[in-house]
């Protein structure tokens, strides 16, 4: 007789040497197409965070339905009081950034002045989402996802379960930029931290290629 147990395996020690950091901010509205504006305001700012290759900018979202997937086609978001601006940034420029703490900056003409700032560190979640990918407007939907999957092989990732959602363009000053959104699931922990603090394709400092902690994809 031969009855052997599987010995259960540590939990990998998942460094996180990228989190995000939350700002509270008092702005009640701001364009929806705010994207190149606030770029432009943080890395003035914040002059090393343009060069910094780890560092992103989350767009701010205001009221949104569907899972997260769409937004009102308004020209403005009205925000709530518990809406944040986050970074998301390597631990060695979490002092750096608090600079930004007090400063009041003109986005297109909207004020938004930044209050306190708390370190959140990236999930493990299995499912993460990310709402903008910057993409070959020519491309179908299955040659982005094929593609993305080739990004992510090469990270070590093993996708299983990848879908593509909306399109989009972002504004910029030199003209517009086609993006897709696109959801990953049942990824392994490490899979997940790996993948926020890599990020997918250009565009970290415009909102692009960052991934966030999303429901489970049976949702959708």
């Amino acid at each position: 007789m031969l009855w052997q147990e599987n010995n259960p395996q540590k939990a990998p020690i998942i460094s996180q040497s990228v989190v995000d950091m939350a700002f509270d901010i008092k702005c009640p509205c701001l364009p929806q197409e705010h994207a190149y504006a606030l770029s432009q305001a943080i890395s003035k700012a914040l002059p090393w965070f343009e060069q910094e290759t780890q560092a992103g900018l989350h767009l701010i979202h205001g009221a949104e339905s569907g899972n997260g997937w769409y937004r009102p086609d308004d020209e403005l978001l009205y925000l709530s009081r518990r809406t944040k601006l986050i970074l998301r940034l390597p631990q060695q420029r979490i002092a750096a950034a608090q600079a930004l703490i007090g400063m009041t900056l003109d986005i297109a003409d909207y004020s938004l002045k930044i209050g306190n700032a708390k370190e959140k560190p990236l999930s493990q979640m299995p499912v993460l989402f990310a709402r903008h990918i910057i993409a070959d407007p020519e491309q179908n939907e299955d040659t982005f996802v094929d593609n993305a999957i080739a990004q992510l092989e090469q990270m070590g990732i093993q996708c299983h379960k990848a879908l593509c959602g909306k399109s989009h363009y972002l504004q910029w000053r030199d003209g517009d930029i086609f993006t897709r959104s696109l959801m990953i699931a049942d990824l392994k922990p490490l899979e997940s931290i790996t993948l926020q603090q890599q990020g997918l394709g250009k565009g970290r400092k415009m909102g692009c290629g960052l991934f966030i902690a999303h429901k489970d994809i049976n949702a959708i």
